[in-house]
């Protein structure tokens, strides 16, 4: 696999809180020892990192984790290259390699390949592995996160149960699993709470990036009478596009490219993750554990994209605004809910 260079599901078993506390106590050895393993050496910037994705870099999940790489890197902070259209079957290879080559950190996504990624990690104890994935980290040196953009999502669903006029709305996913369930469980809650009569078409397509076949699907929904289509996958925009039908987005912000259809986006910032890791790294204090609470709106890892009055009406946007503000201030909770979402037409 060429190798391009840019200059080339539980949460914290203890809260976010606790663990600041914990890694404020005293240097890193302290809180190594509390997490297990041996102390990782304190490296001046910049550190080496290294990502791989099973994807194109323009896929937004992953983009969202290039952006952030390379915003490090514009400071100075990292050194960066990546891999992207890694196969499963060879990414173990490709994580061995970075590792022998000394990467500092490795970033990726390890959702089908989450044991060969474990046992490279077992084999360089000295470096950081910080790794999308279902699962918990693994002692010493083994991270995770994931997309916990549930919160915007159940807000986006607000504003798609206040627009249909059918009564009936698409979602179009990748794969069900749980960092996917969970947006669009959000999102269907958020529709209900404001139009008890909303009705859904859930399709999963099996498969990352593939617009022509999520395009279809969403087709196939319109067909059915939905007029909102969720857009967990690029393609259903188009779709919307052609039909005449509104969408949601996810991820990114995609408002621009199909104006008048993307009405309402989900945004997912990995900047609190990354840069997070980086300075455990750089500090000697890296440990394995949880990122996924840096993507919550609090840690500004989420928010909503900003809502335009002329698509949607200004009654509802004060509405979700007003919810947004509750979220953040700690007296609304959106549920976390992986179970595959179903059909309900």
């Amino acid at each position: 696999m060429p190798v391009k260079s840019s200059g080339s599901v539980p949460l914290f078993s203890s809260s976010l809180l606790d663990r600041r506390q914990l890694l404020a106590l005293g240097a890193g050895a302290a809180a190594l020892t509390a997490f297990g393993g041996e102390a990782f050496a304190a490296k001046a910037k910049p550190i080496k990192v290294a990502a791989i994705y099973t994807v194109p870099v323009e896929q937004q999940w992953v983009s969202r984790i290039h952006k952030a790489l390379k915003a490090a890197e514009a400071r100075g902070d990292i050194t960066y290259k990546f891999s992207e259209n890694v196969a499963n079957t060879d990414y173990e290879r490709v994580m061995r390699q970075y590792s022998q080559e000394g990467a500092d950190l490795v970033v990726g996504e390890v959702f089908a390949v989450e044991r060969p990624a474990r046992k490279v990690a077992a084999d360089y104890p000295k470096t950081a592995y910080l790794m999308g994935s279902s699962f918990g980290p693994t002692k010493p040196n083994f991270s995770v996160f994931d997309n916990f953009i549930h919160e915007p999502s159940f807000l986006t669903g607000m504003v798609a149960g206040k627009t249909t006029k059918s009564n009936v709305i698409g979602l179009v996913g990748g794969y069900a699993i749980p960092e996917v369930n969970r947006l669009m469980q959000a999102f269907m809650e958020g529709a209900k709470s404001v139009n008890p009569d909303v009705k859904f078409i859930v399709t999963f397509i099996n498969s990352w990036y593939d617009p022509p076949k999520a395009k279809e699907a969403a087709f196939a929904q319109i067909d059915k009478g939905a007029d909102v289509l969720y857009a967990e996958r690029f393609g259903v925009s188009d779709a919307a596009k052609e039909r005449g039908v509104k969408a949601i987005g996810n991820v990114i912000d995609t408002s621009g490219q199909y104006p008048g259809t993307v009405i309402a986006s989900a945004l997912w910032q990995m900047e609190p993750t990354i840069d997070k890791a980086i300075k455990e790294v750089m500090d000697g204090t890296f440990v394995a554990a949880d990122y996924g609470p840096y993507s919550y709106m609090a840690e500004g890892g989420a928010s909503l994209a900003p809502l335009d009055p002329k698509v949607v009406s200004p009654e509802v946007i004060e509405m979700v605004l007003l919810k947004e503000k509750e979220i953040k201030d700690g007296l609304f909770r959106v549920n976390v809910n992986d179970a595959e979402p179903k059909s309900t037409l």
